[in-house]
């Protein structure tokens, strides 16, 4: 189970990358002309998915990424591998829960906004 649960590790990661480096791209995007951040389907992907993170915390519901991965792990034996390990660092932190939540409110809100000053592009 150890094996599944580094897979859904990654693909947590995967996901957090997705959100912060996407909200990223599109900032860096607009000046460098990179058309693909404008993309309609892009931008509401990011935005569900950030909105979909803002909302579990808000309800205060445990991410169910986490908790699979937890699921998975449970009763393993094996020691920390190295993905686990550095994956591990890079997306959790030992902080209390309403830091996180107001975090991911306001980045929420951040990529809303980012609508405004940088909307997709219309469909013709």
């Amino acid at each position: 189970m150890t094996a599944w649960a580094d897979i859904v590790l990654i693909l947590h990661a995967l996901v957090v990358s997705f959100i912060v480096g996407g909200f990223a791209a599109i900032w860096v995007g607009v000046p460098l002309g990179w058309q693909w951040v404008r993309n309609p389907v892009f931008r509401l992907l990011h935005l569900g998915a950030i909105g979909i993170v803002a909302l579990l915390a808000v309800a205060d519901i445990p991410c169910p990424l986490t908790v699979l991965e937890t699921w998975l792990r449970h009763g393993a034996t094996s020691s920390q591998g190295f993905v686990e390990y550095w994956l591990q660092r890079l997306i959790y932190y030992d902080f209390p829960p309403w830091v996180f939540t107001v975090a991911y409110s306001l980045f929420a809100l951040l990529v809303l906004c980012t609508w405004r000053f940088v909307p997709p592009r219309r469909r013709r």
